[in-house]
């Protein structure tokens, strides 16, 4: 007789229990933080009659009124959120990123912290770094960034403007930022740095997922991606490196290596946290220059109009596109001493906001600030920062724009709304997700 032995338990009704509990702490979690934010909102709106909460939905849909509001009744904002204080006044943001003496860039000097805004751990570089490090490590990589250098770029640019068309080819609807305003900034920086082509896609990612922990909405999931990738990136510098050293070749990297090598005082990990930043700020900040720029196009078909009348107004018109919509709308720094400011006073080590998009809508400082003008063309803008810190790339990404918007207007001159557009949940470097354009 054959005797069946009894099939062993199952884990699966555990694995289920234990799924469920983890739903239950992370529902938990969510409502706590939710009734906190509450709570914390609720007593800034009654201590000053109007609130700064970079979580809701609004922030990146459209920030302008939220702006407005900050700069009516509280330009000097004292956030209970990032416990911190949030200046939203063209003139203060203006004064304050000029100031590296009483305000630093360096997060480090920071006795609070508000979950965001905070480099990648192991990832530093001259943007976290103040006088005299700053001043030396500028300028060795400023070198490659001279107008003459900049220049020298132009045709190739072109080029590869001309390669993306070329693979849309007859499309009539189309994702622009998938197909236009991702592409041509990675494949331009990777060129510049030394980067092989087929590297490129990773390059992307890599970038992608460095510069996530720079908004207040990143989870601790993105956070941990972030490093991965971080080390991943480093470990592919260094063997690049590696390869420059033994044989030069004529790219930026090959420059940063031969300036150690000179006896010059960058090092090793100073190279790679300068091309870990010049990836990362070459790609995400000129991509949202030009959806923002072509968004706000699109929805002013006047403005439109003028710039497909005059062509050679470009550099006027790229002016105004970065102050009307900022690729870059938040930036930080950390009082270095006791101080009033507007009637308030900052305490040494308390964290600061600067709404550079907020003193780009300033009327104090623009007629019709709200209103797009492309004939504006005033650099006055906050877009690229002020002071030591102010965008050593600015150059680069004013010809990038300055050379597709023409050529677009031209290739695409029915080019319309395919559908609305999707923002990504960021609010420093601001951009969309995607926008689908219809080009018959």
């Amino acid at each position: 007789m054959t005797t069946t032995e009894a099939p062993p338990e199952r884990p699966a009704p555990r694995v289920r229990g234990s799924l469920r509990n983890n739903l239950r702490r992370t529902l938990l979690r969510r409502v706590i933080r939710s009734v906190v934010v509450r709570a914390l909102l609720t007593k800034e709106r009654l201590q000053s009659g109007v609130t700064f909460n970079p979580l809701s939905l609004q922030w990146y849909e459209d920030p302008v009124p939220l702006y407005r509001r900050l700069r009516e009744k509280d330009p000097v904002h004292y956030s209970e959120l990032i416990r911190g204080w949030v200046f939203s006044r063209h003139e203060d943001i203006d004064a304050i990123l000029r100031d590296h003496e009483r305000f630093s860039n360096d997060p480090t000097a920071r006795i609070s912290r508000n979950g965001g805004g905070e480099p990648v751990e192991g990832v530093a570089s001259m943007l976290n770094l103040d006088p005299p490090d700053h001043t030396r490590m500028r300028a060795l990589v400023s070198r490659a960034f001279t107008p003459r250098a900049i220049e020298g770029w132009r045709p190739r640019i072109e080029a590869v403007i001309d390669d993306i068309f070329a693979d849309i080819g007859d499309e009539t609807r189309f994702d622009l930022m998938d197909r236009v305003a991702v592409p041509l900034p990675i494949v331009v920086i990777a060129e510049i740095l030394g980067i092989p082509a087929v590297d490129r896609e990773r390059f992307k990612v890599w970038s992608d997922h460095i510069a996530r922990p720079l908004e207040p909405t990143v989870t601790p999931d993105e956070l941990a991606q972030a490093r991965v990738s971080g080390d991943e990136l480093t470990a592919y510098f260094e063997a690049i490196i590696e390869e420059r050293r033994a044989q030069p070749q004529n790219d930026l990297i090959t420059a940063l290596v031969q300036v150690e090598e000179s006896g010059d005082t960058l090092s090793r990990d100073e190279i790679v946290a300068t091309l870990v930043l010049l990836l990362v700020a070459g790609n995400e900040t000129t991509t949202n220059l030009i959806g923002n720029g072509t968004l706000a196009l699109l929805r002013h078909p006047d403005q439109l109009a003028w710039l497909r009348a005059h062509p050679e107004q470009v550099d006027v018109a790229t002016e105004e596109m970065l102050r009307f919509d900022s690729p870059v709308q938040t930036n930080g720094r950390t009082a270095l001493v006791d101080m009033e400011i507007g009637g308030r006073r900052i305490r040494k080590g308390q964290s600061i906001i600067l709404l550079q998009g907020s003193a780009n809508h300033d009327p104090a400082k623009w007629h019709e600030a709200d209103a797009l003008d492309l004939a504006r063309g005033d650099k006055g803008h906050m877009s690229f920062g002020r002071g030591i810190h102010f965008c050593l790339g600015a150059p680069l990404a004013r010809l990038e724009a300055q050379l597709l918007f023409p050529r677009m207007l031209e290739r695409w001159p029915a080019m319309r709304l395919a559908s609305k557009p999707r923002f990504k949940d960021h609010i420093v470097l601001r951009g969309m997700e995607s926008m689908e354009v219809a080009v018959d």
